[in-house]
Formats: structure tokens, C-alpha cells, sequence
């Protein structure tokens, strides 16, 4: 196997699962395919919960300053925040995703930008996602981008069901995430500590809750610009732990 080939496989599982679900969803009722969006929003929320749950993870309290396990995240979110706003990353991965809605035919008033932008975000939010590739960047497994494959298959068969082929797209933007973590994989060692795993857990357990309101249809979060904060996430994390 070569580095890089988890990412061949995640990318694989997310078309050919939005294929499955685009193909389902035209068969389905309008009325079924807004349950299967709620029924995603709260799933989405459930895998929110479980990463929020390394908040009080023993590993991540003990290795910061009392008090301060919580404001990592809040510190995390509002720096990454700020950048992805300035840099309009919410913007350009809707400009990108109205791109390529035109280039495939699909019309204005379809989901399609939603489906790219939501999946998009989905898939590449996550300790999973940054691990897992720099893990098969060191040659050291693929297992957990196996895992996430197995996970974004079923989720991208839900999604397209009733966000359309917009779904599939996403695999673009996650293709190039993702290849970046392997590269950066491959210059690096062992890169991240458990503290510093937890702190981006947390940081994406919320931003998955941010997609989760966007699902249930509660409130449009730009969750896009918040994208930067799982790289300061472990940054600030280990900042505290050596200095404070």
C-alpha cells in the first residue's frame, strides 16, 4: 500500500454512498426524506455528545491548569473563529459548491450547495479525519480512516437522499484535506499528545453541534469560519500544559 491510501478509500465510500442514497431518494416522499434530515440532525447530535464527553476526560483535565479545560475550547473557537471569518471560508466553500452545482447541471433551487457544504463539514470535522491521516502519512495504519469510511458511507447514503448528488461532491474538499494531514504525516513524527487529541475533540464536538442545529433546521451556523480552530485547538492546549 501506498501513503495516502486511506484517503482513496474514504473518498471512494462517500460517492459511492451518496450514489446509493441519490438513487433511494427519488423513490422517497418529501415528507420521509425531511424525517431522514432530522433523524441525521439528531444522530449528528448524539456523535456530538460522545466527543464533548473528553471535556472531562481525566487525560485532558489533568494535563491543563484547573479551570482552564473549557476555556482551551472557548479560546480555540473564538481565535479560529475570527481568522476563518476574515478568510470567508463559510463563502468560499459555498462559492465552490454553486461551482460546482453549475458544472453539473443541477438547478438553483435544488439542495445541491447545501448537501456539498453540510457533508463537506461533516466529514472533515473530527479527530478521525487529522489522525487517521496523518497516521497512514507515517505508514502506521490506516484503521481509523477505515473506520471513518465505514461511518461517512452511511452518513453521505443518508445525506444524499435528500441533499442530492451535492453529497458527493463533498469528497473533493475532503480528498484535499485530508491528503494534506498525510503529507504532513509524512514529514512528521508522533505529532499530537492525549491532551491535545481531546482538546480538538471537544473543539469539533461542537462544531458538530453548530451542524446539528443547521439539520434540525434550528439555526444557520457558519460553521465553515470555525474550521481553523481544530488546528489551534491542540496549539493553545500544549501552550498551557508547558507554560501555565
Amino acid at each position: 500500500m501506498f501513503p495516502g491510501i486511506g484517503t482513496v478509500i474514504n473518498v471512494a465510500t462517500i460517492v459511492i454512498g451518496a450514489g446509493v442514497g441519490v438513487l433511494a431518494g427519488s423513490r422517497i416522499p418529501e415528507k420521509t426524506r425531511l424525517l431522514l434530515m432530522d433523524v441525521l440532525g439528531l444522530t449528528t447530535l448524539l456523535g456530538a455528545a460522545s466527543a464533548l464527553s473528553s471535556l472531562w476526560s481525566h487525560r485532558y483535565t489533568s494535563a491543563l491548569p484547573t479551570g482552564w479545560a473549557l476555556l482551551t475550547v472557548l479560546g480555540s473557537l473564538l481565535i479560529g473563529g475570527f481568522i476563518g471569518s476574515l478568510a470567508r471560508i463559510e463563502d468560499r466553500l459555498e462559492s465552490f459548491g454553486e461551482k460546482l452545482r453549475v458544472k453539473f447541471r443541477s438547478s438553483q433551487e435544488s439542495t445541491f450547495v447545501e448537501g456539498f457544504v453540510s457533508a463537506s463539514l461533516l466529514f472533515a470535522i473530527g479527530p478521525l479525519a487529522i489522525l487517521g491521516s496523518i497516521s497512514d502519512g507515517m505508514s502506521t495504519g490506516i484503521d481509523q480512516l477505515l473506520l471513518k469510511s465505514s461511518l461517512d458511507f452511511f452518513a453521505a447514503m443518508a445525506f444524499a437522499a435528500t441533499l442530492g448528488w451535492g453529497v458527493a461532491a463533498s469528497a473533493i474538499p475532503v480528498g484535499i484535506y485530508q491528503t494534506m494531514w498525510t503529507v504532513i504525516g509524512l514529514g512528521l513524527g508522533s505529532v499530537l499528545a492525549g491532551y491535545q487529541v481531546d482538546a480538538m475533540t471537544v473543539t469539533g464536538g461542537l462544531m458538530l453541534v453548530c451542524i446539528a442545529l443547521r439539520l434540525l433546521r434550528v439555526k444557520e451556523i457558519a460553521v465553515g469560519n470555525l474550521l481553523p480552530a481544530l488546528a489551534f485547538a491542540p496549539g493553545i492546549a500544549w501552550a498551557l500544559h508547558q507554560f501555565i
